[in-house]
């Protein structure tokens, strides 16, 4: 491991001298310099962690180099400790604005020189680490796309991200409501407090009101320990409702309230809990038509309703597909061990020409099986899995067909179609007649007027 680099600021020779002998002692690398000009001519050379620079300089005094030195990329910039022999109150305070760590007056103690350089250096293994993990953030929920949805979708993101208000996503299942979710939080005023989670289609109806405020001890059979609902978990942070629209209409009472009063009390607790949550919502129904019906309550909808944000499925930003799939390959290569995986020009078209009823989770998840199934670097259309390698082939019979009439033309396209369908969703009939807007019995029917047997979907 290289020593550390510290750069000495003084246009006093003796104190550049004791002060590179004092440093390469501790074991540090040290370079000494008698201008402010020189000093910042090194750190564009190259990158120093401490910089000890004196105040009293010839031409550039300290307190502007200490200026020109803020303005270094942060990845680059080292802690800066001011020295001085004729050191005022007012010199220190107007260096530690600009971003000095300490101030040390001479004549310098040795013991001080030593303290204050581990603790710059520590500080800035602080702030490097800082900037390393909010990379990782902004990779881990990097919205990918360079169509014009995805692009006015960032756009959208960023303007409203730093707010407060309430945020509420609409997309079909498999988008990536989560991630845009997530990305939000990230980029919000409140990045540094939690991000909590709560799917409300997942949890039975009689848990609902638990694990969204918690409950007492004995408050109701099982209750054999108190528990902080997430709403709690969420206080000075972000608290995502996925699939808001399956939350009966009890509970969607319940948050309402809590929603406009910012408190409310764990089952079986006469104590108020007070909060500050920012709530985004998701959901993949409209909620309108939800209204409408009486499933999903108005004033609920409007408090939630502040920022639509709608997220456009897959088969809407085509040309998005191969930088999606160029990336998860990327990601199961690396998680994987596996050798790094190219598309070719006509697996890439075969895979814009598939519709994706699964939308990115689908493609995410296809992906993950070609890296751990297929050992060869460059994948072919004919290395896909069938289904859309099977829409790639039905769609060139289809394109070349000479049919005789509007009529077979259209049950052609229909069977090739509900055939796509199950198949993207690994043949589940429930899953297939919701995303086709049929009955389950309906889309029975269907298939055997057209000719679809459970075998080949």
């Amino acid at each position: 491991m290289r020593p550390s680099r510290i750069l000495v600021v003084d246009d006093e020779p003796g104190i550049r001298e004791s002060l590179s002998g004092i440093l390469e002692d501790e074991g540090y690398e040290a370079t000494a310099v008698e201008t402010g000009e020189d000093c910042l001519s090194l750190l564009n050379e190259k990158t120093y962690h401490v910089v000890l620079l004196d105040i009293w300089l010839p031409a550039m005094d300290g307190l502007e180099t200490l200026e020109r030195i803020q303005q270094l990329d942060p990845s680059r910039r080292p802690i800066v400790v001011v020295i001085s022999g004729h050191g005022t109150i007012e010199s220190a305070v107007r260096a530690t604005k600009l971003g000095a760590l300490d101030f040390l007056e001479k004549p310098l103690s040795l013991e001080k020189v030593t303290v204050c350089v581990k603790n710059a250096l520590e500080r800035r293994r602080l702030l490097i680490e800082n900037l390393s993990l909010r990379e990782q953030v902004k990779t881990k929920f990097r919205i990918i796309g360079e169509s014009i949805p995805m692009k006015a979708l960032r756009q959208q993101l960023e303007l409203m991200a730093p707010t407060n208000g309430r945020v509420l996503i609409y997309g079909e299942s498999g988008t990536g409501k989560e991630l845009i979710a997530s990305a939000i939080h990230a980029r919000s005023q409140r990045a540094r407090a939690a991000f909590v989670e709560v799917n409300c289609a997942a949890i039975p109806e009689e848990l609902i009101e638990s694990e969204l405020f918690g409950h007492v001890k004995g408050s109701f059979t099982g209750a054999h320990e108190n528990k902080t609902g997430k709403f709690q978990q969420a206080d000075g942070g972000t608290l995502f409702l996925d699939e808001v629209g399956d939350m009966s209409l009890n509970t969607q009472a319940k948050v309402l309230r809590v929603l406009e009063e910012q408190r409310f009390e764990p089952v079986g607790s006469g104590k108020t809990v007070q909060v500050d949550v920012r709530v985004i919502a998701a959901t993949n129904k409209n909620l309108d038509n939800e209204i409408s019906r009486g499933n999903f309550r108005d004033d609920l909808f409007y408090r939630l309703n502040v920022i639509p944000f709608a997220v456009p499925p897959l088969r809407e930003r085509a040309e998005d597909i191969p930088l999606l799939a160029g990336y998860f390959l990327r990601e199961f290569a690396s998680e994987y061990g596996r050798r790094p995986k190219e598309l070719t020009e006509a697996a890439q078209q075969a895979l814009m020409d598939y519709s994706w009823p699964g939308n990115v989770r689908e493609l995410r998840n296809l992906m993950e099986r070609i890296v751990i199934m297929n050992p060869r670097s460059s994948i072919d259309a004919a290395d896909l899995p069938p289904a859309p390698r099977r829409h790639a082939a039905a769609s060139g019979r289809l394109q070349t067909a000479n049919f005789k009439s509007l009529e077979e033309a259209r049950k052609a396209y229909e069977r090739e179609y509900v055939l796509k369908t199950l198949e993207g969703l690994g043949g589940n009939m429930t899953r297939a007649a919701a995303a086709l807007g049929l009955e389950r019995s309906h889309l029975y029917r269907k298939m055997k007027a057209l000719g679809i047997s459970l075998k080949e979907s």
